[in-house]
């Protein structure tokens, strides 16, 4: 039997502890350590470097409230493991893989797998242009997602970025033919507690795991939590080889942890007051999600931006490794168009003739000139009016403003908020919507007939609806 060391703790400065190991060789970076205190709650540290030849600093994943100078700590010999397999299914975890859903234990013979492990060898990774359709019209018309690929979703607060992405998991998971992994950084308690009702009234917990690194818990917790979600989407990927969906909502949070750890680890800080290792730890994360022959996870990712700023040191390192950027804007939400998510700005390496068809580029192309064209003469619009301005521009107006409101989207987890059924809209169905408007089918109608509907023959009715109900004009009327 091996003896692990056994140190005893020296200070403790918030979430970064230092321990004393006179007695013994210091423990290998990133080594599990065991706080042997006198709480219900176990301790878990996690060893980040090594200060002198007996003290090391370690980062703690749980609350260290209470912890004295000369406590016991044991080292475990190995990192940080969590359970993965099947007996995950359907539970929330937490960033040690100790269930919160207040369900049963996990069973004793479920296997664990270190949360630190080197992404696949770049010969192995494989590259996909197969299209992931996920029912919400301006993404699969402008910003195509790939099967096995990393797509993003940035936004400042307030845009609607956990809707969007439980919108995704509520539409995706019920069609997707694989495991869904859920990572919550640094979110709040209530929006947990609510996709897991969601998940729960839907019946698609059953292949979806959830693990939570909550915004009330020490940035240790936060940090590891999605290094946590990535072992189990591994383990489906590489021994079950199966799909995994992997949802994470926010990674930002995770940055914003990894900038909390830094500084109480006393290290200088970097541009804007992240961390001098922001680039890394981005990296280390983005690329660990990776396909491989037979088996694809597919990243979907929020992204907070803070104060609206997309040049923030965090934003650019994060979207520098995604496929797809959608931006969420908030002078769409203004305006009451949701998804709120800017045509012009959001992009996708699949918007490309060879990978969604000719038809497909040719109508997502017109749709952005006609939105394009219009903002450049919004500024005119607000001065002088429309009637100033060419026949050309004003039918060009008229179709953006028609298509800006095809691209709304009631969605199915708003149904209780805004009573409107939400709809699910096939990539054929939004390619004809958009095709008619451009030929100026829609011209005619009232432009509220196209808002928030799902595919244009709802808008169609929506309008022939509207119209059965306006009374017949008066000749003076109809005159005036």
């Amino acid at each position: 039997m091996t003896l692990h060391p056994i140190g005893t703790v020296d200070a403790v400065r918030g979430a970064v502890v230092d321990v004393v190991f006179a007695q013994a060789d210091l423990p290998a970076i990133n080594t599990a350590l065991v706080v042997e205190w006198d709480r219900s709650t176990p301790l878990i540290l996690e060893v980040h470097s090594h200060l002198d030849l007996t003290t090391l600093r370690a980062v703690a994943f749980q609350s260290t409230a209470g912890l004295a100078r000369g406590v016991t700590v044991r080292a475990t010999g190995g990192p940080v493991t969590v359970p993965v397999g099947d007996a995950v299914l359907g539970r929330l975890l937490d960033v040690v893989g100790d269930p919160q859903d207040n369900g049963e234990p996990l069973p004793n013979d479920t296997p664990r797998r270190s949360i630190h492990a080197q992404p696949p060898a770049l010969n192995a990774q494989t590259r996909t242009t197969e299209v992931f359709e996920t029912g919400i019209k301006v993404i699969d018309l402008l910003t195509p997602m790939a099967q096995g690929g990393k797509a993003a979703m940035f936004g400042g607060a307030g845009v609607g970025k956990t809707v969007l992405v439980m919108e995704l998991i509520r539409t995706m998971v019920e069609k997707y033919d694989g495991i869904s992994v859920f990572a919550g950084v640094g979110e709040r308690s209530r929006e947990g507690h609510e996709l897991l009702t969601e998940m729960q009234s839907s019946g698609v917990l059953e292949r979806t795991v959830l693990v939570y690194g909550q915004m009330n818990e020490p940035p240790g917790a936060r940090w590891r939590a999605p290094l946590t979600a990535l072992t189990i989407s591994e383990y489906f990927r590489d021994q079950k080889h199966q799909n995994v969906l992997l949802l994470m909502d926010n990674v930002f949070r995770f940055v914003q942890a990894g900038a909390e750890v830094s500084s109480l680890l006393g290290r200088l800080p970097s541009r804007v007051g992240y961390q001098p290792t922001l680039a890394t730890e981005v990296a280390g994360l983005q690329e660990r999600i990776a396909s491989v022959a037979g088996s694809a996870v597919t990243a979907i990712q929020a992204v907070y931006v803070p104060a609206d700023d997309f040049t923030d040191p965090a934003v650019t390192t994060i979207s520098g490794h995604m496929d797809c950027v959608i931006v969420l804007s908030r002078a769409q939400a203004a305006e009451g168009f949701y998804p709120a998510i800017d045509p012009l700005a959001s992009s996708s390496m699949l918007l490309d003739p060879l990978v969604v068809g000719e038809d497909h580029y040719r109508t997502a192309e017109a749709v952005r000139q006609a939105l394009a064209r219009f903002r450049e003469l919004t500024d005119i619009i607000s001065l002088l009016g429309v009637e100033e301005l060419g026949a050309a521009d004003r039918l060009i107006v008229k179709r953006a403003r028609r298509l800006q409101r095809f691209l709304t989207q009631p969605f199915m987890v708003t149904e209780a908020f805004t009573g409107t059924p939400g709809a699910t809209v096939p990539l054929a169905d939004t390619l004809a919507g958009c095709r008619a408007i451009l030929a100026g089918e829609a011209d005619d109608w009232a432009e509220s007939s196209l808002y928030m509907v799902g595919t244009i023959a709802d808008a169609r009715a929506k309008e022939a609806n509207a119209a059965d109900k306006t009374p017949d004009k008066t000749p003076e009327e109809a005159a005036a």
